[in-house]
């Protein structure tokens, strides 16, 4: 190859100093990158040097070269480069130029496919093969050179792999041979990376042949680890991979697997990263296949293996990561093995039936919580804690007050490690075991005020897990909070004021919003010393403010949705600048995101202020969703040579080859070695997206110019890596349609409705093209819950393109039979359907509540077929073998499907043909022992008796007696309550069908409702109606009805439309029956008198 001397020379000299120190490159040398002859020079340099370093660093320059300007490079320099490659790397003997010769031959390779490079193949033919030596020294070169063959082999496949397809089945055979060297561990490590890097494009056609290779490739993983831990945890990669793109390859060797996983996990000499590595494939492998683990009895040894691990002491003079006192609890880097059983017991939770898992995992914990190590009383506490959110309902219903009094017994223990796991465990049941926790109010709040009373004299690290603690039960507490407020205020006011640690004061701004939460307006009276505090932080422009300000926004954005709109209003404005302010001034991903929910928050209270700022919001916040901030590669060498480029870049030439260059660009990066993004900025666009659908929503027709372009980016992201951002951005795809549905409705114009169509005509298929492939259960949750609301709000709108009825009702079907992605596709789940996960269970209720929402958005005949399939599908959980969570799910659906057939055309002959395949099901529910079957099967009745009035005249007497039967011994409120309205159902619908003089009084009896108050106006609709249509009998009970509407009148117990009904009869009542309502109100007492007078007498 023919070149300018002076230029090799000129690299001979420099290109040691450059390596060695980068920013001084010489001015010459920059120039002499951008001459032509600069490829023939490289390659001279890159072949004939002396100097290893010197021909790696020409490799990694010609690199550079090819990899931004493959097409202004001469076809003539390109086959030469393609030839001096390959030569290069035949005679080359350093590793280090080798792997950067591989490299290059790999970005080559995206360029020139092995297909035009014949002289690739071959030498990759040649290198991999044995050549069945006969002498020492031989089998030495032979091995050698394999090595060299599998390492090139390796770089080029992963970096173009599915050009190699063709060649996939040769590969794994060769691989076969490979793996089975145990004595060459550096072969098999290359061989996996390609395998690897080929798993996500196998066919069919290769299945068998990989399928076959699993027990070979766990072998040589074993050998792996014998000779290199660091290349073992790279290559134990392969299994995530087969995993994530073919699990059916791995399915009949998943015993194999997680043997394998629980060795290496149990084994205390191994790295970290390795024992972490294998227990995160078993976690994985528990996600995607708990129903083959369970049936090939593989709990057992996991479990036998985690909790060992679980219940590790730290090296002596050591604590574990989260017991230090300078640990940061948003610190998610724990990569301990510690940290990582505890996950696979959190995915057991979430992924498994909690009766088969508790059977065999509670004798485990049991033992560890009575051990006399305090680390294995902290571990059957870690595990307790894990298990709130996944098997939630089992334990509500089962083993609450014993679990809580094992935690609160924790609270008393003599060491610190713990009582602060007791801590966490009191936190997650308080967040995941609502409402039943919060009975408990009268045990705990006393033992969380003890812990608030010493907060100065206490390690900061334990006053965090006191207040994380704290924080959750008070959240969900409600009006039960009252009591405590004036203590909990003035400690939360006092750290504001006084503590010199920021860090307390922040505990405190966040405890402040938790209180909100459950205290409303009730909070008013400390409103405005908690936000003069608010602003003093969030005016403070110091660094070390930072995380307090993040916090203080977080609580303002509560305050502005709980504390009320009156009180709120005021301050809207002066808000939304605060935030566009912290946003200019501060750059700071946490700081961002809050200020969006802030921004948020206003709109539910005071849409109008946003309105000016629109504009400066919606641009900050697309720019969001747009940056790759955050997103970090981590390269494999040093990019000493960047420099040279980065310059290179400027030239004007350059410009014209980004497009061109595009399609050749999305490959992976070789010296990228992968990628990782902050959760800061994974958080960030969650919110993003999550406000943006809120204030689309919120501002309606003042969002109109800004609602394309945000969508065009929410839209971008359902594919995003992360699930959670994937799950916000279908979540604003549906707030986006209801905004546009919101703006048509008010302002109906043609524009306005093709603008809303075309919306939808995006949106829903791409919601059930995710309810079909999303591997996320979360995810898929989300995107039923978005539907639904769409549905809710655009009812017949949403579904006027043709068939998409029909496809809706198929994917809620699919979720109901197990069919989708997320649900391991309906491999295995025919027998045993009744035990499932408590999170299988939810996903299948998401879908159900989308069956009422069709039949209340289309004609009765339109959706009768569809409803004849599903049904079924939904008695079948009524069943008495299934959960409380279930049969509940199963009649609460029934019941909300004919509260839907009331209103449809054709609703009441639908509801009088289903009366006699639903009667069976609903009258077992009435008779259920859980009180929330009970209550869901009388408003079903109920339902039942509105929807088909006359057409079950004929069940009236036996649903009378059963209503008869339960109500002279139900104890539990909410159920009386809906019997009272069930029953007014019943005289509404089919007045004549009604004994009223034994049932009138009996309903009366039971006033005023206690729990569920939106019946109250099923209630006194019924009474308006009986007074039109028979005064004499409501005039004979006036004083009851006069006695329950006093205590329901002028509260929120009623809404307005109820409010007016009442006061219209009891005006009517006064004015007409003069003499009895004087009668009924004597013996009310004064205040309750005054009220009704006052709300009869106003005009």
């Amino acid at each position: 190859m023919a070149f300018d001397t002076n230029i090799r020379t000129l690299f001979e000299r420099e290109i040691v100093t450059l390596a060695r120190d980068p920013a001084n490159a010489t001015a010459q040398l920059k120039l002499a990158f951008k001459d032509p002859a600069i490829i023939p020079a490289l390659c001279a340099v890159m072949t004939g040097s002396q100097n290893s370093q010197i021909r790696q660093s020409a490799a990694v320059m010609l690199r550079m070269r090819v990899k931004k300007h493959w097409k202004k490079i001469s076809p003539d320099h390109r086959e030469s480069l393609k030839a001096v490659v390959l030569q290069a790397f035949q005679q080359e003997t350093e590793h280090a130029v080798r792997h950067s010769l591989s490299q290059l031959s790999a970005v080559m390779v995206k360029h020139e496919t092995p297909d035009r490079w014949p002289a690739l193949f071959a030498l990759l033919n040649q290198s991999t093969k044995s050549n069945n030596p006969t002498d020492r020294q031989d089998m030495h070169r032979s091995k050698c050179f394999s090595q060299v063959g599998l390492l090139l082999l390796s770089k080029v496949v992963e970096s173009n792999p599915e050009s190699f397809k063709p060649h996939y089945r040769q590969l794994l055979q060769l691989f076969g041979t490979v793996l089975q060297d145990l004595d060459n561990p550096t072969a098999m490590y290359y061989s996996i990376l390609t395998l690897t890097a080929m798993t996500a494009y196998t066919g069919t056609e290769e299945m068998n042949l990989m399928r076959s290779l699993i027990p070979t490739l766990i072998i040589a993983l074993k050998h792996l680890i014998k000779a290199d831990q660091d290349q073992a945890s790279e290559a134990m990669e392969v299994l995530d991979e087969l995993m994530e793109s073919e699990v059916s390859i791995i399915v009949p060797h998943i015993a194999e697997i997680v043997h394998f996983c629980l060795e290496v996990s149990a084994d205390i000499t191994l790295t970290d990263s390795l024992r972490v590595k294998a227990l995160s494939c078993i976690a994985f492998l528990i996600r995607l296949k708990s129903k083959t683990v369970l049936k090939q009895k593989l709990l057992n040894p996991i479990l036998q293996t985690v909790f060992p691990v679980l219940s590790a002491a730290p090296p002596p003079g050591e604590e574990d990561p989260e017991d230090e006192e300078n640990s940061n609890e948003d610190d998610t880097d724990n990569e301990s093995p510690k940290h990582f059983a505890a996950q696979v017991i959190d995915t057991m939770a979430l992924h498994m039936p909690p009766e088969k898992l508790f059977h065999q995992l509670m004798p485990l914990t049991q033992a560890c919580l009575a051990s006399e190590n305090p680390y294995e009383r902290k571990a059957g506490l870690m595990c307790l804690a894990v298990l709130a959110e996944g098997c939630a309902d089992h334990i509500r219903t089962k083993m609450l007050a014993s679990m809580l009094q094992t935690v609160c017994q924790s609270l008393s223990d003599s060491n610190q490690v713990v009582r602060s796991a007791g801590l966490f465990a009191l936190g997650q049941f308080s967040e995941h075991l609502q409402p039943e926790v919060s009975k408990y109010c009268a045990e705990l709040m006393p033992l969380l005020l003890g812990y608030m009373s010493a907060l100065n004299q206490a390690k900061i690290g334990h006053v965090t897990k006191a207040f994380y603690a704290l924080e959750n039960f008070l959240e969900n507490l409600g009006s039960e909070i009252e009591p405590y407020l004036p203590t909990l205020m003035e400690t939360m006011l006092s750290a504001l004021s006084n503590a010199e640690n920021l860090k307390l004061k922040e505990l405190a701004v966040s405890a402040i919003g938790a209180i909100a939460n459950a205290a409303k307006e009730k909070l008013v009276p400390y409103f405005l010393p908690v936000i003069e505090s608010l602003k003093s932080f969030l005016t403070d422009t110091r660094d070390e403010m930072r995380a307090l300000q993040t916090q203080a926004l977080d609580t303002l954005s509560v305050l502005a949705r709980t504390i009320g709109k009156e009180v709120f209003s005021p301050l809207a404005a002066e808000c939304v600048q605060l935030g566009l302010n912290l946003t200019n001034a501060i750059d700071d991903p946490d700081l961002r995101r809050c200020t969006y929910s802030l921004f948020s928050a206003v709109s539910t209270v005071s849409p109008d202020c946003l309105n000016p700022h629109l504009t400066a919001i919606t641009t900050i916040m697309l720019l969001s969703l747009k940056s790759t901030e955050g997103v970090t590669a981590h390269l494999e060498e040093d990019k000493a040579f960047v420099l040279l480029d980065d310059d290179d870049d400027d030239d004007d030439e350059a410009q014209g080859d980004t497009i061109l260059d595009d399609e050749v660009t999305d490959t992976v990066d070789p010296d990228i070695a992968g990628f990782s993004v902050e959760n800061a900025y994974i958080d960030e666009k969650e919110d993003a997206c999550d406000a943006l659908g809120e204030i689309a929503f919120n501002t309606g027709a003042a969002f109109q110019p800004f609602l394309e372009s945000s969508f065009q980016q929410v839209y971008e992201l359902r594919d995003f890596p992360h699930e959670d951002v994937r799950r916000a951005a279908f979540g604003a795809m549906g707030q986006f349609c209801r905004a546009q549905h919101k703006v048509w409705q008010e302002n109906p114009t043609e524009a306005n409705h093709q603008a809303l169509q075309k919306l939808l005509g995006v949106v829903l298929p791409s919601f059930l093209e995710a309810v079909h492939s999303e591997r996320e259960r979360q995810v898929v949750m989300g995107v039923l819950e978005a539907m639904n609301a769409v549905l809710k709000a655009c009812q017949g709108e949403a579904l006027q393109s043709p068939g998409l009825l029909q496809e809706i009702s198929q994917a809620i079907r699919d979720v109901l039979k197990k069919r989708t992605v997320c649900q391991d596709g309906g491999g295995d789940e025919a027998e045993d359907d009744e035990q499932q996960a408590e999170y299988d269970a939810m996903l299948q209720e998401f879908a159900g509540e989308g069956i009422p929402l069709l039949a209340s958005a289309v004609p009765a005949d339109t959706f009768q077929p569809y409803l004849n399939e599903l049904l079924p599908l939904i008695m079948n959980k009524a069943k008495s073998s299934c959960t409380v969570a279930d049969r509940s799910f199963s009649v609460g659906t029934l019941g909300e499907i004919l509260q839907s057939l009331v209103n449809v055309s054709g609703g009441r002959a639908c509801a009088g043909k289903l009366s006699n395949q639903l009667l069976p099901v609903l009258v077992a529910g009435v008779r259920d022992s859980d009180s929330e079957v009970r209550n869901n099967s009388v408003f079903a009745l109920g339902a039942m008796a509105q929807a088909a009035g006359p057409l079950v005249a004929q069940d009236y007497p036996m649903m009378l007696a059963l209503f008869s039967n339960l109500l002279s011994k139900e104890q539990d409120r909410r159920v009386i309550d809906n019997l009272c309205a069930a029953l007014c159902r019943m005289i509404m619908s089919n007045m004549e069908g009604v004994p009223l003089e034994q049932v009138f009084p009996a309903l009366l009896a039971r006033l005023p409702l206690k729990e569920d108050m939106e019946e109250n106006k099923t209630v006194y609709s019924c009474l308006a109606m009986l007074y039109s249509q028979n005064p004499a009998l409501v005039l004979s009970h006036i004083q009851p009805i006069v006695s329950a509407s006093s205590h329901v009148l002028g509260t929120k117990d009623l809404d307005t439309e109820t409010q007016n009904t009442l006061v219209m009869l009891l005006r009517d009542v006064a004015q007409r029956h003069s003499q009895e309502f004087e009668g009924a109100m004597r013996s009310l007492p004064a205040e309750q008198k005054m009220k009704l007078t006052g709300a009869v007498s106003q005009s």
